[in-house]
């Protein structure tokens, strides 16, 4: 088990008109999205409907070279994709995208999110004779879509059709010999946006900032329940399954996206400033310096300090050259990865009374370290300031958020949890705050990780690890 919220995943993919060398426009965006999950990456190309593909565990400049990206060849369409397992095991057979061969023609498909009826929907496919080759949700979104193609007239279809089996968050692009195709679950969940390049060929990202580092236009958000399909007419959209009551992820804002990308209108910076305001006025302390936890409590901690007037201060310096933490083999080597990833200016905090802003608490180990650095530095008090709720439930649709057994917020009060992490005080965002911190967002938000209360029911005692066990180190 570890003390950090682990990221999702992030999809991309391009349709142009004409043949081009659409594996490096993807290999770019995977690049701006490499945040969204460092386990593994992958990109198919379609070339006339033949698909080539390269994809293997590690980050994007490490999977993909000049020879690798030249090998997948000039083409019209593109997909990408870059993970971390919320479900399923971290292994190169889980690696995205997942191509499938068919009667009615190949398929590749890119999924963020979590379907939280995977499992019941994979032991009807294999009781009818279905074999599975990986453990994660996506080989069962394909199997319903490739059994809806069987009578469907076409695949935007199919998806149609099989979206009605889905209940979750999906964040889909999917490729098919001649056409690209992305829809989104009807809550809305994970975010998925399109946009427009310089050549005219259409691109979908989980974030604006994918859309940015190509020099593609932001057109808007794909709407939830919507699915829009791109071919050599242009792009047209299906809406069967909009209108229902939007419930997007609210750690997006939080934490997950960069903090340069524009989500359903709002942008995560401006959201991450808002959260820090809202904690100042929520739980306003007397201090010296505001100091921000890198990356996602740094925005948070500018937001307090230009409320509070309390000075900000670039507390720490980040070794961004060091792997996170949790993939250290063993807990000592955890510890240091600690101070070798994270180290402090002490002229910033020494003799000083320190606000400590992050973005969450998870067990609560972390955070005792991080403090204990502030402290040794000089600090003569360390205040934590948290930009979400407590975490009390586990997360459903996306994002590894521990069960309850293992979450801090569920076996202390606020008061034992700073003299557990040893802060002089502790304080976190309201449920009310974090649900206003997106500023003119077109959507609700999901807070069920925060209130135990999800916008879609959740199979009871339903384990994370829907498909496999997995061993602790």
């Amino acid at each position: 088990m570890f003390d950090q919220i682990k990221e999702e995943c992030g999809v991309f993919g391009i349709y142009s008109k004409d043949t081009m060398d659409v594996a490096s426009q993807t290999y770019f965006a995977l690049y701006a999205l490499q945040h969204r999950g460092q386990e593994s990456c992958g990109i198919v190309v379609n070339d006339k409907g033949i698909l080539s593909y390269h994809k293997d565990l590690g980050l994007v400049p490490d999977v993909f070279n000049e020879g690798n990206l030249r090998k997948l060849g000039m083409g019209n369409i593109a997909i990408g994709h870059v993970r971390y397992s919320t479900t399923g095991k971290s292994n190169r057979s889980n690696a995205q995208p997942l191509v499938v061969r068919h009667i009615k023609g190949p398929m590749a498909i890119a999924h963020n999110g979590n379907l939280v009826n995977a499992r019941d929907l994979r032991e009807k496919y294999e009781l009818n004779g279905g074999i599975f080759h990986n453990t994660n949700d996506t080989e069962v979104i394909s199997y319903a879509i490739t059994e809806q193609r069987l009578i469907q007239p076409s695949i935007e279809k199919a998806v149609e059709q099989a979206m009605y089996k889905f209940k979750g968050a999906y964040s889909l692009v999917i490729m098919s010999p001649k056409k690209l195709i992305a829809a989104r679950d009807p809550q809305g969940f994970r975010p998925l946006c399109m946009g427009e390049t310089e050549t005219g060929a259409i691109v979908f990202a989980s974030e604006s900032c994918a859309l940015d580092s190509i020099g593609a236009r932001f057109i808007r958000d794909v709407e939830p329940g919507e699915i829009i399909i791109v071919d050599k007419n242009g792009a047209h959209s299906l809406k069967t399954h909009c209108g229902q009551k939007t419930s997007m992820c609210v750690f997006e804002y939080v934490y997950v996206a960069r903090p340069d990308s524009v989500i359903e209108g709002s942008s995560v910076h401006q959201a991450r400033l808002n959260a820090g305001k809202k904690l100042w006025q929520e739980s306003p302390v007397e201090a010296d310096v505001v100091v921000g936890v890198p990356d996602s409590g740094l925005d948070a901690a500018l937001g307090f300090s230009m409320a509070s007037g309390i000075p900000y201060g670039v507390g720490f310096i980040k070794n961004r050259y060091v792997g996170r933490t949790f993939i250290q083999p063993s807990q000592s080597q955890r510890s240091n990865s600690v101070r070798i990833k994270l180290n402090v200016i002490k002229d910033v905090v020494k003799g000083k009374r320190v606000v400590l802003i992050d973005d969450s608490i998870v067990r609560g180990t972390t955070s005792a370290r991080i403090v204990n650095l502030i402290r040794e530095a000089g600090a003569t008090e360390v205040h934590m300031r948290i930009s979400s709720p407590p975490f009390t439930n586990p997360c459903y649709f996306g994002i590894d958020i521990d069960s309850k057994e293992n979450l801090i917020a569920c076996q202390m009060s606020i008061e034992e949890i700073a003299k557990e992490i040893g802060a002089d005080s502790l304080g976190y965002l309201s449920i009310e705050g974090v649900k206003n911190i997106a500023e003119n967002a077109k959507c609700n938000f999901c807070t069920g990780c925060f209130t135990g209360e999800y916008p879609i029911r959740v199979p009871k005692e339903m384990p994370k690890d829907k498909f496999e066990r997995k061993i602790d180190e």
